[in-house]
């Protein structure tokens, strides 16, 4: 195991722990103390996998994920939080996160949510530009275009969208995702997927209000339908 993950947290203990059992997990770790040198050390491109917590000093942990994001860096990012509320992890998701766990947490826990993001963001991809009208998806080069502007998106809404790409016409439930690209059992925060699905078509859709390319399958989950988008 060669992997590098960035822990991005300014609590001592918390961080010397987190060092710690990773490393003994054979993860190579880098640290950083506040959302600056987090942000410094994210721009790097050498981690595979960014641990931030949301309360740091000098810049916040939904500042520096979006920061991240806006940069162009899809590698999969696990936020931290101390907060229970809903709305945290909602708006932690809707910015580009791929995962979260709500301290405290079981380092059991924490080192299975790692390895699964880490193995979905490492997946073969399929080969090939594929186009959806006004969208083009480089599944091999993992990345995303609107007429002809990047689309910023997270590793986690990318793996979703590429698994929609190459299941495209079927109807898939809100169980079948969490398993299939979150490697999650059903137990999972329920409104996870329909947050990132909600991000997607903010970002893909003409009007995310009424959308043609990711529709919903009332009572049953979420259909990808590239006909009505595609090029001619």
């Amino acid at each position: 195991m060669d992997e590098n993950i960035l822990v991005i947290e300014d609590d001592k203990l918390i961080r010397m722990a987190l060092e710690d059992r990773l490393k003994s997990e054979g993860y190579t770790v880098d640290l950083a103390l506040d959302g600056e040198e987090g942000l410094r050390k994210a721009t790097q491109g050498t981690c595979d996998l960014i641990v931030l917590d949301i309360m740091l000093p000098r810049k916040n942990g939904f500042d520096l994920c979006r920061d991240i994001r806006m940069a162009g860096i899809v590698i999969p990012i696990l936020m931290l939080t101390a907060r229970g509320q809903v709305i945290d992890k909602v708006l932690g998701l809707k910015i580009g996160a791929d995962d979260y766990l709500t301290k405290p947490f079981d380092a059991i826990e924490l080192v299975a949510r790692i390895e699964a993001l880490i193995r979905r963001s490492k997946a073969p991809a399929a080969s090939g530009v594929q186009k959806f009208g006004s969208v083009q998806v480089d599944l091999r080069g993992t990345s995303v275009s609107r007429d002809g502007k990047t689309v910023p998106l997270s590793a986690r809404e990318f793996q979703l969208l590429r698994y929609f790409v190459e299941h495209p016409d079927t109807t898939l439930s809100r169980d079948v995702l969490l398993r299939e690209v979150w490697s999650y059992s059903t137990d999972a925060f329920t409104r996870t997927v329909d947050v990132h699905i909600a991000s997607l078509r903010r970002k893909l859709e003409d009007d995310p209000k009424h959308p043609l390319l990711i529709v919903t399958v009332a009572g049953l989950g979420y259909k990808f339908i590239p006909q009505k988008h595609a090029l001619n």
